[in-house]
């Protein structure tokens, strides 16, 4: 269907210009930890031979230095003024988020209006420079027009809402959610162009990120990429552990819980006693534990892990290694509550960031297994080092399916005698689905310690 919507759209985000200026030397910044893509706050830069900074905000991560003018100007490839994102998920059901950046303190007003043009809510306050969150509730309009001014700009979203008038009677509301993070106080946010550089001058690059700070050292001469190694947030003593297989697991503490990094793959219960490799249609038959690799294919073991109905889960003689155990449900809700919920987009921050054309670019946008399909919008961010990958299901009566585009993980909680409880990860939304399912089924695991 072909929308036509009778207004001059004003482009949210961040405004991009060209530049004229020839040579030049581009500087791109990313960030890693424990080989995975680690998203960063921001990037500060400073010239430790002229003295002055400037900073980069992803996704903007690239620094243009033009060296042909005597000055040293700095021609960056993004303006940072107020600036307002997309809102996620869009079109929405029940409510959707969006994200306001404001480079200083500021006053700013923020006025929804339905396509008539009446004002539905509005907000007003002064706010600190840093990034803010805030959640939309719809009333019965299918499209709303989100419009951000401060003293000296504004910016324009239009807002699709998916289940127009199921709210009836019911008031918009906008409502403030959080701060994600402060402009540090040392950083120069006002004036960019006093930012010199001349070949031969030594800079220093501070990466910020949810790990930590780490720095790097340079003198540029020509274009360079330059990565940040952060160390891994591995649980206390427990960098790695080991199942009976000899198959050895990266650990990652979130919060007050240690997690496996990779799912499960073992072929032994924790006494060593064997699990059956049950590959054939007797699989629907089961009522112990059994377990398979994906379209029964060994090569999906490294990638993948095994899959295993709820038996194995539940066997007595224990599927995780010593000290750890299958998740409870209880267990996953520590989890989830830690990184914010089960909403969008609290969902992306789990999976890898290994996807099919991700924009998150590098070693995250790839084609080769384990990664998730391509979906421009929830893509895989990894904020937590959980790492999850899409190791499809065996369906009870033998069919594999979903390979690449789900990741579902037991619980080891019943729900009735024939269900258990799981948690779902899909690669075209933001969520962490919460399901009951046929115990029969096959299932991902990842073990938490006792």
């Amino acid at each position: 269907m072909l929308y036509r919507i009778p207004i001059l759209f004003l482009f949210a985000g961040i405004n991009i210009f060209a530049w004229c200026q020839t040579p030049a030397i581009e500087l791109t910044f990313t960030a890693e930890s424990n080989g995975y893509h680690l998203p960063l706050d921001h990037i500060l830069i400073e010239n430790l031979s002229q003295g002055g900074d400037t900073s980069l905000y992803p996704p903007d991560t690239v620094l243009v230095l033009d060296i042909t003018t005597a000055t040293g100007e700095l021609n960056i490839t993004s303006e940072r003024s107020l600036s307002v994102s997309q809102n996620y998920p869009n079109p929405f059901h029940d409510h959707t988020r969006f994200e306001l950046f404001i480079p200083g303190k500021s006053w700013i007003k923020i006025t929804v209006r339905d396509m008539l043009s009446r004002i539905v809510t509005d907000y007003e306050n002064t706010l600190s420079a840093g990034l803010h969150t805030f959640i939309f509730y719809p009333g019965d309009d299918e499209y709303y027009l989100l419009t951000v001014t401060d003293m000296e700009k504004a910016e324009t979203i239009i807002m699709l809402n998916a289940t127009p008038g199921s709210a009836s009677g019911v008031i918009p509301e906008l409502i403030y959610s959080e701060q994600k993070y402060v402009v540090m106080p040392n950083k120069s946010q006002e004036n960019r162009s006093g930012f010199l550089f001349d070949l031969g001058d030594e800079l220093r690059y501070t990466a910020y990120s949810a790990l930590g700070i780490q720095f790097i050292t340079d003198i540029p001469m020509d274009d360079e990429t330059y990565v940040f190694q952060f160390p891994g947030n591995s649980c206390p003593g427990v960098p790695h552990v080991t199942d009976l297989d000899g198959n050895v697991y990266s650990t990652v503490l979130i919060g007050s819980q240690c997690w496996m990094v990779e799912n499960l793959k073992t072929t032994l219960y924790q006494d060593g006693s064997p699990i059956p490799n049950v590959t054939g249609n007797e699989w629907s038959t089961l009522s112990t534990g059994a377990y398979v690799w994906y379209d029964n294919n060994a090569s999906n073991k490294e990638t993948y892990g095994a899959l295993y109905n709820w038996f194995a889960v539940m066997d007595p003689h224990g599927l995780c290694p010593t000290g750890w155990h299958v998740p409870t449900n209880d267990d996953w809700d520590v989890l989830t509550n830690f990184i914010g919920g089960t909403s969008a987009p609290f969902g992306n921050s789990l999976k890898s960031c290994r996807q099919v054309n991700s924009p998150l670019g590098g070693e995250c946008a790839t084609d080769d297994h384990p990664r998730w399909a391509e979906h421009i919008t929830h893509y895989g961010t990894d904020d937590h080092g959980f790492s999850a990958l899409p190791g499809g299901t065996r369906h009870f009566l033998g069919s594999f399916v979903t390979l690449g585009y789900i990741g579902s993980y037991w619980s080891s909680t019943e729900s009735t005698s024939d269900y258990g409880w799981l948690r779902g990860l899909e690669y075209n939304n933001g969520y962490v689905d919460v399901y009951a399912f046929y115990k029969k089924n096959g299932y991902s695991v990842r073990c938490v310690k006792d």
